[in-house]
C-alpha cells in the first residue's frame, strides 16, 4: 500500500512540474519518501535529469566538440577501417564529444573506456581524446570481428562486455540499458 501511495505522490509531482525539471529523491530515516524539483540539502539525490535549462548552448557545445575532435575520429577510422560515422555513433552515445566525462561506473573519456579496456589496448591515459578514440576504435573493430559484423551486437557487446552477449546466445542482453543504448548508437549512425 505505502508503494501505491508513492507512486501517486510521484506521478503527482511529475504531473506538477515542468517538463524540463530535474527531480530528486529523498528518503528520511523514518522511511519518509520526499521528491521534490527543487532539493533543500545535499540529501536528496537525482533520479530524474531533464534536458539543461539552456539546450541551445549545449547543442553548440556537442556541435563544437563534434567539429573538434572529427579529424582524430577521421583518422583512427581510415587506420582500423571503421565507418567514422560509427564511431561519431558511439562517441554521441558514450559522452556527447565530452573528453573529461567520468560515469560512475568509472568508464573516461570520449569513448567511455574502463580501465581494463584501456590497458587491454595499450591506452596509458583515457583522458586523451586521441588515445581514447583509438583504443575505443580497436576495441570496437575487435567486437565487429568477434560478432562476424553483426552491428547490433558489437554495439551491444561495446555496452554491455562481449561475456554478456555470448551469455545471451549471440542475441541483446536483455538490460534495458543496453537495449536503449544500442538504439540510441543505431539512430545516431543512421543520422
Amino acid at each position: 500500500m505505502i508503494i501505491i501511495k508513492i507512486l501517486v505522490l510521484f506521478a503527482v509531482l511529475l504531473s506538477m512540474t515542468p517538463a524540463t525539471a530535474d527531480i530528486y529523491k529523498y528518503v528520511a530515516p523514518d522511511g519518509g519518501v520526499y521528491y521534490t524539483d527543487e532539493p533543500r540539502n545535499k540529501k536528496y539525490k537525482l533520479i530524474i535529469r531533464t534536458k539543461p535549462k539552456n539546450y541551445k548552448a549545449s547543442l553548440r557545445h556537442l556541435q563544437k566538440n563534434r567539429k573538434k575532435y572529427a579529424p582524430l575520429i577521421a583518422a583512427a577510422a581510415v587506420r582500423h577501417n571503421i565507418d567514422p560515422k560509427l564511431l561519431h555513433a558511439v562517441i554521441r552515445a558514450e559522452s556527447a564529444y565530452n573528453a573529461t566525462v567520468v560515469s560512475s561506473a568509472g568508464a573516461v573519456g570520449l569513448m567511455q573506456l574502463m580501465p581494463a579496456t584501456a590497458k587491454r589496448y595499450g591506452v596509458t591515459d583515457r583522458r586523451n581524446p586521441k588515445q581514447n578514440i583509438e583504443g575505443g576504435t580497436r576495441y570496437l573493430k575487435d567486437l565487429l570481428a568477434l560478432f562476424d559484423s553483426n552491428l547490433k551486437l558489437a554495439v551491444a557487446a561495446y555496452n554491455a562486455g562481449e561475456n554478456a552477449v555470448k551469455k545471451y546466445r549471440n542475441t541483446v542482453p536483455p538490460y534495458r540499458e543496453t537495449r536503449n543504448y544500442v538504439k540510441q548508437v543505431l539512430a545516431f549512425y543512421q543520422k
